[in-house]
């Protein structure tokens, strides 16, 4: 609902606006925003997202949990 109340209250201040250039400006970066393509992401802009000892305390996690079979819930 955040995005809703933010987006009116964009709407309100645009129509407060009675400067022409400033109408131009906005309506240029209205027809930019459009026409801009989603960034497409690579897994190599994750590199170094986590610390060392992040990532260490991170496998340690997957190993302990992930890779534990119940042979109990085979039944």
């Amino acid at each position: 609902m955040y995005r809703e109340s933010q987006k009116i209250h964009i709407i309100e201040e645009v129509l407060k606006v009675d400067n022409s250039a400033t109408l131009n400006e906005l309506e240029t970066f209205f027809k930019k925003s459009k026409k801009s393509k989603p960034v497409k992401r690579s897994i190599y802009d994750f590199v170094g997202v986590l610390s060392d000892k992040e990532a260490e305390k991170m496998k340690k996690a997957i190993n302990e949990t992930c890779e534990v079979i119940n042979e109990e819930d085979w039944k």
